[in-house]
This record gives structure tokens, C-alpha cells and sequence, in this order.
């Protein structure tokens, strides 16, 4: 009787990794095309890029408001943005006052995020990215919902510490005034 082959290492995306992630762990971690990761409190949230159909709404927001922008504000896409505590989240895209920034921007330059709901991240963002967005001072959330028949999106303000709805799409556009006037089409 022959031996057993010995079993082949598994092959793991993320390499082994003891205690809590830090921010110089995740920006140690080597390019990786297919996923997005984030970090909060030692701990990764990793997820899928986004499909076609999820681009495309991430597109429509960002040519938008990259168009109506003011000369001192700045549309971007899945910018690293450095929270305090070391957190990083990075969402489909943001509005900033541009400025010198390496790997990380910092979010007191952040004036809107927004994130395309999907099922991989719909809990994180419409809970927790919600809550750490508002802690860190983010004055407008944009959430775009493409589950219902027609996209919807929800334009968030922070007043007094939490969001409260100051916009939602009609029939697939959103109409707003603030940070600036803007329509998208989704």
C-alpha cells in the first residue's frame, strides 16, 4: 500500500496573521485586484470589488458630482480614507477638499462618502460604515440601493452627531442642493 501524498499547503489570500491587524499590516498586505479591505478596531472587513452593474452606479454618482463640483472640492473613487484609531474604509466615492495626501487621505478633508449597497456589504454599510463615518465627522452619506426595481439613493447630513435624511431619489434621480447643487441619474 502506498503512502498518503502529503496535503498541499492552502492557499490563503490573506496570509496568517496573529492578534489585531494594524494599519501598517494592511498597507504591508501585497496588491490584490479582486477585493477591497478595510480595517477597523484590528479587524479586517473584506469584500468582493463590485460588479458591473455596482461600477456602473459608482460611475454615474462620481461623473455627476465630478462635473457640478466647485473649484475647491473634488469627486474621487475608492479613495483610503484614514480615520481616526487607525481605522481605514475605503467607499466607492467621495467628495473632498483636495489636498498633499500619500496612501491615506485623511478624513477631515472628506466631505462626502458615498457607497453602492450590495449584498457583500449592505449590513456594513448602511450600520457600522454609517456609524464610524458619522463618529468621524463626515457631514454627507450618500447610500445607493439598486435591490429595488428602480435605484434608489438617500442623501445623509450629520446633525448633532447621527444622519437624518435630507434627500431621496424619484424614479431613479436624485436631486440635490447639498454640498452642492447636483442631479444624478441612476
Amino acid at each position: 500500500m502506498a503512502a498518503p501524498a502529503e496535503a498541499a499547503p492552502a492557499a490563503y489570500l490573506l496570509p496568517r496573521h496573529a492578534g489585531p491587524w494594524t494599519l501598517d499590516d494592511v498597507l504591508s498586505l501585497p496588491e490584490d485586484n479582486s477585493q477591497r479591505v478595510e480595517l477597523v478596531d484590528g479587524m479586517l472587513l473584506v469584500s468582493p470589488l463590485g460588479s458591473y452593474a455596482h461600477q456602473q452606479l459608482v460611475g454615474r454618482a462620481f461623473k455627476a458630482m465630478a462635473i457640478a463640483c466647485p473649484d475647491e472640492l473634488e469627486a474621487t473613487v475608492e479613495l483610503n480614507v484614514l480615520l481616526a484609531s487607525g481605522r481605514l474604509l475605503i467607499p466607492d466615492f467621495t467628495v473632498v477638499r483636495p489636498r498633499e495626501a500619500g496612501v491615506m487621505f485623511p478624513v477631515s478633508n472628506v466631505v462626502l462618502v458615498g457607497e453602492v449597497l450590495s449584498k457583500a456589504t449592505r449590513r456594513n454599510d448602511m450600520g457600522l460604515k454609517r456609524e464610524l463615518y458619522a463618529e468621524a465627522g463626515v457631514k454627507y452619506y450618500l447610500m445607493v440601493d439598486p435591490e429595488p426595481e428602480v435605484t434608489e439613493a438617500t442623501l445623509l447630513e450629520l446633525q448633532d452627531k447621527e444622519y437624518v435624511e435630507i434627500a431621496r431619489s424619484v424614479d431613479g434621480v436624485l436631486e440635490i442642493e447639498q454640498p452642492f447643487p447636483v442631479t444624478i441619474k441612476f
